[in-house]
């Protein structure tokens, strides 16, 4: 599936948010079940399965990782994590020391470290985002599995530190 041709958008990283939102939601509107109540089994059928692939393709697309491995794959780029080149040395140590603090900070019962180590965190995922952006504005796709690859490693950071927020909360 193609989610941008599903949501009727350009093929591109950058693309306004809002905008796609309230086009999903007019497309979902126009699926609804309700609408298709006097339609033939076929056709409510059809509608729905149109409406899965919306509904799809909008959480494809509102994701900026996922929006990126679709842009990969649609240039004939293999994606998932298996697929993407090694971590560099250099950043999965800085990864392995930032998880280091975080698991001390935890301990520590350390709120205000967790927030500032997620803080730091969530700017380089904002840096990598932004080189995804300028490398698909250039056309250079295959280069980004590396940067995308990155970007997992900071958002699974960012997932711990959320539970960890939640648990120092609790």
């Amino acid at each position: 599936m193609d989610p941008f041709e599903t949501l009727g958008i350009a093929r591109t990283f950058d693309i306004d948010l809002a905008a796609v939102e309230r086009t999903h939601r007019d497309l979902s509107r126009a699926l609804h079940p309700d609408r298709y109540v006097a339609a033939s089994p076929t056709e409510r059928r059809a509608a729905l399965g149109k409406a899965i692939e919306v509904n799809e393709a909008w959480r494809i697309v509102r994701d900026p990782l996922r929006r990126a491995e679709a842009l990969l794959a649609l240039n004939g780029v293999a994606v998932g994590e298996d697929r993407e080149p090694p971590g560099d040395p250099e950043f999965l140590a800085d990864m392995l020391e930032q998880r280091e603090a975080l698991a001390e900070a935890r301990s520590a019962r350390d709120l205000q470290a967790v927030r500032r180590l997620a803080h730091l965190v969530q700017q380089r995922l904002r840096d990598a985002e932004a080189e995804l952006s300028r490398g698909f504005a250039r056309g250079e796709v295959r280069p980004l599995l590396k940067r995308l690859g990155e970007a997992r490693f900071y958002r699974r950071f960012l997932d711990e530190v959320s539970a960890i927020e939640d648990e120092l909360a609790a």
